[in-house]
């Protein structure tokens, strides 16, 4: 392994050091460009600073590992062997930020084999891509669903009560559960609604109060972080 990154009789090539300073500042501008475009087209405070940085630093990583295995197969297994026992222990990212990752390691890729005019070119292109998706909000869901619990009086019957207001604000309703409590004075029900993002939620919780007297009344931003 030592001889296949020391040695010479594999393959005679060098490595000029004008050509990897280019090679390692060009990556690292490429880099920083694609750590920036992350976090512009991240939520706001929806992104970790960490992998930040990491985007500024993986393509000149990936570069400087193409530059060493230049044209020397020998070189490469022993690369590819070295890496190997390395291992990785975290929790399962966003699809987005893999992205990232393969993308910043491409334009390491392309600059570690010397084709600086397409990294530049792709990298801009893709940048470009990702902020018009971003100002677009493209893919983004119209519609959320989320957990709705009620406290209604026992002498209100809970069967079609809430219709009309159901029909007004959400686009999709489900009675999941319903309970006594209060010594069984009181009943609470259990919703899963499907409102559309613009709906005011004051307004329909407004309703929901006037029609159950006034009573609790829980709307859960997320069903999936909810029990029932």
């Amino acid at each position: 392994m030592f001889e296949s990154f020391f040695g010479t009789t594999a393959a005679d090539t060098t490595i000029s050091l004008t050509n990897a300073l280019l090679t390692i500042i060009i990556s690292f501008l490429l880099g920083g460009i694609i750590s920036i475009t992350y976090m512009k087209t991240s939520k706001r405070n929806g992104y970790s600073q960490n992998f930040a940085l990491t985007l500024v630093m993986t393509p000149s990583v990936i570069a400087i590992i193409i530059l060493l295995i230049g044209s020397n197969i020998a070189r490469a297994f022993s690369l590819a062997g070295a890496f190997s026992i390395i291992k990785f222990r975290s929790a399962p990212g966003d699809p987005k930020d893999i992205a990232y990752v393969l993308f910043s390691m491409a334009a390491g890729l392309a600059c570690g084999a010397g084709f600086y005019g397409y990294a530049v070119l792709f990298t801009v292109i893709l940048c470009l891509l990702m902020f018009m998706l971003n100002l677009l909000n493209f893919g983004a869901k119209k519609t959320s669903q989320k957990l709705l619990k009620i406290i209604i009086p026992e002498d209100l019957d809970y069967e079609g009560a809430f219709d009309d207001i159901f029909s007004k604000f959400t686009t999709g309703c489900e009675l999941k559960k319903v309970r006594t409590t209060d010594l069984g004075s009181l009943y609470e029900l259990v919703y899963m609604v499907t409102m559309e993002n613009k709906t005011s939620q004051k307004e329909f919780l407004d309703a929901l109060r006037c029609r159950n007297g006034n009573l609790n009344i829980t709307l859960s931003m997320s069903a999936e972080s909810s029990e029932y």
